[in-house]
């Protein structure tokens, strides 16, 4: 039996999310609504989750000691890492000592936090299909790599970063300098060290949302959403919709992996799962141990969206995956760089039918920002997929 306190009192049952984005944002509006008293922790003030939480706190949650001395004072019942850059060392030296409970586990959050521990984890321990990788500490190596057997066109990643940054294609050897330089501007933190992968013909990427929640016995139990399509450009995400249609062979393949990957990872919670698709084969890409930012789609598509799904998984409750309506989301980028945006045009954009919007109130804005989203459903994905576009298209970030 799972019991829940009352915020802000003897009884409260606390979580403290260190991230608080938009994905986060929502986490702790799921948790909220369930009655959590929730603590957002971000490396910047006024981050979009800071600004509905119960308190709120800026530290670098790359550093030990700052980590460390704000779990041991606010003492939450759940810690639940929504970003890569965290001292999950230290996670796991509090987890073992009893001082709190990590999600979905200490060991999760440190592998998970970097590409080349998952795809260890993935590759050599698990045996799952993967493209061909190397990693690399310098940009000779990086050469030598896609000479000695990578080859072109391949992809070159950070080890350690989020939302695609630092992320690019090189299809030659003029482009080798120019994907090591953005790699290395792109990392969440000073790591020095990529992954090349070997490029897939795939034919679509899908992002397989896997949920392991306590079933009536205790035990833990794996739910799938439905599928997932979605667009990115230069490794980031800018529309996706579901769910997102494939044989039965593949999908059925695409869960045996997702729930090898998340089985052994273990604990509570929603995993954002990325897979290549071609045919009826089926290749493991990452996995992130938290909602994922192809799944903010789920807000307009399944009865529980992924956020809901993470704060019920996490705190023991029973979940539901069923899928509402198709539906689309489209990235509103801030356009522009400045504090304190506004936004035109809100109106039109909600004139698009069936379509709902997500501000994310993030107080600085960049070009290449995510500053919002725009969601639609529809019978007809293509439909819902043509309406979340013309209504991102419709909101105008500027300057106030």
């Amino acid at each position: 039996m799972t019991t829940l306190g009352t915020p802000l009192s003897p009884s409260a049952t606390k979580v403290m999310l260190l991230g608080s984005g938009e994905l986060g944002k929502e986490v702790l509006i799921a948790l909220q609504r369930l009655g959590v008293e929730t603590i957002a922790v971000d490396r910047y003030e006024n981050a979009p989750g800071q600004q509905v939480a119960h308190r709120a706190h800026t530290i670098a949650m790359s550093d030990p000691a700052q980590l460390k001395a704000l779990i041991e004072r606010e003492r939450p019942h759940l810690v639940v890492p929504e970003i890569e850059a965290i001292a999950t060392p230290m996670l796991q030296e509090l987890e073992a000592a009893g001082v709190v409970r990590v999600i979905p586990t200490a060991r999760a959050a440190r592998l998970t936090m970097d590409r080349e521990g998952i795809r260890r984890l993935a590759a050599e321990t698990l045996k799952l299909p993967t493209s061909p990788y190397q990693f690399c500490d310098s940009l000779q190596e990086l050469q030598a790599a896609i000479d000695s057997g990578i080859g072109y066109p391949c992809i070159v990643k950070p080890v350690i970063s989020s939302s695609g940054k630092g992320q690019s294609k090189i299809d030659g050897p003029d482009d080798v300098k120019k994907a090591w330089d953005y790699a290395m501007a792109g990392g969440r933190v000073s790591h020095g060290r990529i992954i090349v992968e070997g490029f897939i013909r795939f034919d679509y990427e899908i992002t397989l949302l896997t949920v392991r929640a306590l079933g009536a016995n205790g035990e833990a139990e794996t739910h799938f959403c439905d599928p997932i399509g979605h667009v990115q450009v230069a490794g980031d995400y800018v529309e996706s919709w579901q769910p997102h249609p494939m044989s039965a062979a593949a999908l059925q393949k695409s869960r045996e992996i997702a729930k090898a990957i998340t089985d052994n990872l273990g604990g509570q919670g929603l995993f954002g799962v990325e897979l290549f698709v071609a045919g009826d084969q089926v290749w493991f890409s990452e996995v992130s141990p938290r909602p994922h930012d192809t799944g903010m789609v789920t807000m307009a598509t399944q009865w529980q969206n992924e956020f809901e799904l993470h704060a019920r998984a996490i705190l023991g409750l029973p979940v539901d995956t069923t899928l509402r309506s198709p539906g689309a989301s489209a990235v509103i980028y801030g356009g522009v760089q400045a504090q304190g945006i506004a936004f035109d045009g809100v109106d039109e954009a909600l004139r698009v039918p069936g379509t709902e919007l997500r501000l994310f109130g993030k107080p600085e804005s960049f070009e290449k920002r995510r500053m919002g989203v725009a969601l639609a459903r529809h019978t007809d994905v293509e439909r819902a997929r043509e309406n979340a576009k013309l209504a991102a298209s419709k909101v105008r970030p500027r300057r106030a």
